[in-house]
């Protein structure tokens, strides 16, 4: 009943007002609400805000605690989208979540195989993929991305739907010769900017029955559905927990699908999340002039 008040209350402002009309929050099949963040700069400030159609309204604080709307609200075609995450926080990722990954050459890990990607690798949708020197094949990899709400150590699949603020677009790009030919994954799946991950961060959605596709250059190479994942979504954030304590902000990639292919510069990569938008980047050479990375 107060929901339903706070609602009447908020339209009748914004018709007295004069705001814009936005269509509520809508909810997924099993009735939870859906609700789609993100991080933006608007003139000089960053801001976060919740998406309602083509606008958003600013909120109080970061929705990884408690936040109230407020009266500001921008279109969204007027606004910058940063990478929806807290500044310095940790990047995991999990190889081998898909078998048509995998393409018979290994069975499949008994828990999830997680490892490090740098936090400078993170860039937002409409930054470009830099191609560094030295490496000859890089590929694109179509993923949803967990991004952690709270404090996580040692929870259990069930208590990790509590810990969760919602999931976004990501593109776990590699350099498949250095993959290859390093001991370690450092450079090939952290190097700058290959961790695109956006538009928005939503919450509220069915993350293990969701339609994920990467389409390059417009055609698309990738398309499976997050329920054939290996290891869900759950049971990786609660595997996670038991070795490395999570906190707010931090992301988590949860592997691709099916095969991928090589980039080059000039290259436009859209990776498409079903309920969360496109996440786009084009690709280029070091040296050439990309958007700066925001924070």
């Amino acid at each position: 009943m107060k929901g339903q008040i706070l609602q009447l209350a908020t339209l009748l402002a914004a018709i007295l007002l004069g705001l814009p009309r936005i269509p509520a929050a809508a909810a997924d099949e099993q009735g939870q609400k859906v609700v789609k963040y993100a991080k933006f700069r608007v003139g000089n400030r960053i801001a976060w805000g919740v998406v309602e159609g083509d606008h958003v309204r600013e909120i109080s604080n970061a929705p990884f605690g408690s936040y109230t709307l407020t009266d500001r609200t921008h279109r969204l075609s007027d606004v910058t989208l940063l990478v929806p995450t807290r500044r310095r926080v940790k990047v995991l990722a999990v190889a081998g979540n898909y078998v048509s990954h995998l393409a018979g050459e290994r069975p499949p890990a008994k828990h999830p195989e997680i490892f490090f990607k740098s936090p400078t690798c993170l860039i937002p949708t409409g930054a470009a993929v830099v191609i560094p020197p030295g490496t000859k094949e890089v590929h694109f990899e179509a993923e949803l991305v967990i991004v952690i709400k709270k404090r996580a150590k040692n929870v259990t699949p069930e208590q990790a739907r509590d810990v969760i603020l919602g999931v976004t677009c990501g593109n776990d790009i590699s350099a498949r010769d250095w993959q290859e030919n390093d001991i370690q994954w450092w450079r090939a799946k952290g190097s700058d900017t290959f961790g695109p991950i956006g538009p928005f961060v939503v919450s509220g959605l069915d993350y293990m029955n969701l339609t994920l596709q990467l389409r390059h250059n417009g055609v698309v190479k990738q398309k499976e559905s997050t329920k054939n994942m290996v290891h869900n979504v759950y049971e990786i954030v609660s595997w996670i927990s038991r070795h490395i304590t999570l906190k707010p902000g931090d992301v988590i990639f949860t592997g691709t699908p099916g095969q991928t292919e090589a980039i080059k510069p000039g290259d436009v990569l859209e990776v498409e999340l079903e309920g969360v938008g496109v996440l786009k980047n084009r690709v280029v050479k070091r040296g050439a002039s990309r958007r700066k990375q925001a924070p």
